[in-house]
């Protein structure tokens, strides 16, 4: 169950990077949500899609 979680958070984390790349913002606020999404791995991505998409 653990896994499948781990893989879950995974392709999640995966799709919002995809998401960041293919915006049109400046590359250094790409990098930082990047950065972001990778430390912050379930906390990252909501606050993309809460704060940094518009």
């Amino acid at each position: 169950m653990g896994r499948l979680i781990s893989l879950l958070i995974l392709v999640l984390d995966i799709v919002v990077i995809l998401d960041i790349l293919k915006s049109n913002k400046d590359m250094e606020k790409k990098v930082l949500w990047i950065i972001v999404v990778i430390f912050l791995p379930l906390l990252g991505p909501v606050l993309y899609y809460l704060l940094g998409k518009k």
